[in-house]
């Protein structure tokens, strides 16, 4: 896994605080991923190759880009179709924008969401049952022995 290099600082009291840039892109996947209407995030090659050698990508789908004081977040999303694209989206910015300032103290000055594409919810077809046939009697059996 590489490792990811942007950090921010917060200065406190007693010190300072650093989030590394895939913390904040971890909050953003999942506050999104709780939306209705969202199937998936949608990543890069690279990331979808990571999930096929078995580990679980929670930056997929997000970009962050960080300073010191405040935070951009860039999401491409799977929406379900049926559901309305303007309303899963702006669902998402809330949720993500209030994860975000609510964990880390951070403010986020936008969330902008590209919708990669819409997830059809394919029918499961059910196989018409098939009933055995029923059993036919055994035949008489006489002993050959008298």
């Amino acid at each position: 896994m590489s490792e990811n290099k942007e950090t921010t600082e917060t200065m406190v009291e007693s010190g300072k605080i650093v989030f590394a840039e895939d913390v904040i892109a971890t909050i953003a996947f999942l506050a999104a991923g709780e939306i209705e209407g969202v199937h998936a995030m949608s990543g890069t090659a690279m990331e979808g190759l990571t999930e096929k050698l078995g580990r679980k990508s929670y930056t997929k789908g997000v970009k962050i880009e960080l300073g010191t004081e405040e935070c951009a977040v860039d999401l491409a999303l799977v929406v379900k179709y049926g559901f309305r694209i303007q309303e899963v989206c702006r669902n998402a910015q809330k949720a993500v924008k209030s994860a975000i300032e609510t964990m880390t103290g951070l403010r986020v000055v936008e969330v902008n969401i590209m919708v990669q594409s819409i997830f059809l919810q394919q029918e499961t077809k059910v196989a018409p049952k098939i009933e055995p046939p029923a059993p036919e009697p055994e035949p008489e059996v006489k002993p050959r022995v008298k």
